[in-house]
């Protein structure tokens, strides 16, 4: 596969309303496991899509190197399909049948091509994928979101393409199949291009792609090697910034005193003219070449600051705006040891279905714990903590609540009215803040000005989370449990970033569900419980 790759020269796309996205992208792709990582909204997922031949570039061009696989974010299945469907083996394995049946037709032969071991690669892709025992007859309506995903992924690798292009693979994946897919990635020989959040996957890669200010510049290594990267050129910038800051002070004050000293001479010399008695010309003349030569003399200077500005604006066009959250939140401190919730043989049943077992699970939250929550798809987690709000009543068990308030944010984050703006709703959490206050809070969730002041409906799914993480931690009362359900689902890395900023400020308990490990440690938890079975245990 040394041939496999993907190239796109002079690439420019603009959306119906004439938004445009890119003008004039070229880059190279070659063989090897490359993330492609950029600020949500700069057009990952659409490059892609232009790539896979979705979209249709308003100019320049898209060649790829052999044949190509592409795993979108949302996948355009119906419920109906079967798994063989799905997989595209339905017709060959139907061949196979009527073949192994006695019949011999040619129109069988045709179809099963050099496909006779389908069967065999099929059920060891679907195993490497941790879908062992999936009946190749099963409907995908009866399939958890992540089995669908990986499905999709067994799919696309079961064609043996040369270039796989990946958007958020790992999304809606327990911790288990995650690793599966990992595993499935590092045996890839072709050219990979991959769109992910995930920090773990992302350090599986040889190369990282930066999409920023319409360009793509690659970076040898994972993403911790480009993290490194980044921060060193960034710590050059901030170095070479102040450097032109000081020169263009210097050539200010340089500027000030060629000022100053011109207007003495020129004072000294009109006194001086004076007192000698000289012909009025004779001193017209001289007073003059004094003047032209301050002029020029101020002229070289003025350049001189001019040059140093342009220099400043250069060296400050190489820093990056890196926005990082910072706050100070004493009003959510919880005493240790402080009973936030208990409860005590909780049982849930839908239908006919235990979703905890009959014993019931026993759950106690003191504060201020830093609890993760973990445990394969659809074993409970999210019901755990509809049970903890009381959104959700047991069908068994008793629950107490402590005085403290319990702030919840789904993934759906739908806490916020989308029809009223940042500021509106923020006034409805914290009525009691001044408006000045509230907008110097706003502010550090990185809300200014006029972003203050837009409808929560029309905020990407970062703003969405920082608005609704400010609602909540600056509330009144604060909430001394906050309870997350995968923050990081749909958050490019700096929303990522911003989230741990956020969590890092707050003093009180929280609960989180995540399959992110990297973001478990940056946020400094402390204690592991798992879910699964219908059963909770420490982890």
């Amino acid at each position: 596969m040394s041939d496999a790759a993907i190239v796109c020269s002079g690439l420019s796309f603009a959306w119906p309303d004439d938004t445009p996205v890119f003008h004039d992208l070229s880059f190279t792709v070659t063989a090897g496991r490359t993330g492609l990582v950029a600020p949500n909204g700069s057009g990952k997922s659409t490059l892609l899509k232009l790539i896979a031949g979705e979209l249709k570039p308003a100019a320049g061009s898209v060649s790829v190197g052999g044949t190509l696989g592409y795993l979108p974010q949302s996948l355009p299945l119906t419920g109906d399909l079967t798994v063989a469907e799905v997989l595209g083996v339905a017709a060959v394995i139907r061949a196979l049948d009527a073949v192994e049946s006695g019949d011999v037709s040619e129109e069988h032969f045709t179809t099963i091509g050099d496909d006779w071991d389908i069967e065999e690669r099929t059920r060891a892709q679907l195993d490497r994928l941790g879908l062992a025992g999936l009946a190749l007859d099963r409907c995908l309506g009866t399939l958890s979101g992540g089995q669908v995903v990986s499905l999709g992924l067994a799919a696309r690798l079961l064609k043996r393409p040369d270039v796989l292009l990946l958007d958020e693979p790992t999304n809606n994946l327990d911790l288990e199949a995650r690793h599966q897919l990992y595993d499935a990635l590092s045996d890839f020989t072709g050219c990979l291009l991959l769109v992910s959040h995930d920090r773990a996957l992302l350090d599986r890669m040889e190369r990282i792609a930066e999409l920023d200010a319409g360009e793509v510049r690659f970076y040898g290594g994972d993403f911790t090697a480009y993290e490194e990267a980044v921060r060193a050129e960034q710590e050059v910038a901030e170095r070479n910034v102040r450097n032109a800051e000081q020169e263009l002070k210097r050539e200010k004050r340089e500027l000030q005193q060629a000022r100053e000293r011109a207007e003495r001479r020129a004072s000294n010399a009109a006194r001086n003219l004076k007192s000698a008695g000289l012909p009025r010309i004779f001193a017209g003349n001289m007073k003059r070449g004094a003047q032209e030569s301050a002029g020029r003399a101020g002229q070289t200077h003025a350049a001189r600051v001019g040059e140093a500005k342009a220099r400043l604006d250069e060296a400050g066009r190489a820093l990056r705006d890196e926005q990082r959250i910072t706050l100070d939140l004493p009003e959510t401190k919880v005493p240790a040891g402080r009973t936030l919730f208990l409860g005590e043989g909780m049982q849930v049943r839908f239908g006919e279905e235990d979703v905890f077992a009959a014993g019931g699970i026993d759950l106690t939250v003191r504060g201020p714990e830093r609890i993760a929550l973990t445990g394969p798809n659809g074993a409970g987690k999210t019901t755990l903590l509809r049970l903890i709000t009381g959104e959700l009543t047991p069908d068994g068990g008793e629950i107490r609540r402590g005085d403290g308030r319990i702030a919840y944010l789904s993934q759906r984050l739908d806490l916020l009215d989308p029809d009223r703006t940042v500021a509106e709703n923020f006034a409805v959490f914290a009525p009691e803040r001044p408006e000045a206050e509230r907008m110097n809070l706003l502010a550090r969730f990185l809300f200014r000005g006029a972003r203050a002041h837009l409808p929560v409906r029309v905020l990407s799914g970062g703003e969405r989370l920082r608005a609704t993480l400010a609602c909540v931690l600056c509330a009144e009362p604060a909430p001394h449990l906050l309870l997350l359900d995968e923050p990081t689902n749909n958050l490019d890395l700096v929303g990522a970033g911003q989230l741990e900023s956020a969590l890092d400020s707050y003093q009180g308990a929280f609960l989180v569900v995540s399959h992110d490990e990297r973001f478990l440690a940056e946020i400094g938890v402390n204690r592991r419980l798992r879910v699964a079975d219908g059963t909770l245990t420490e982890a």
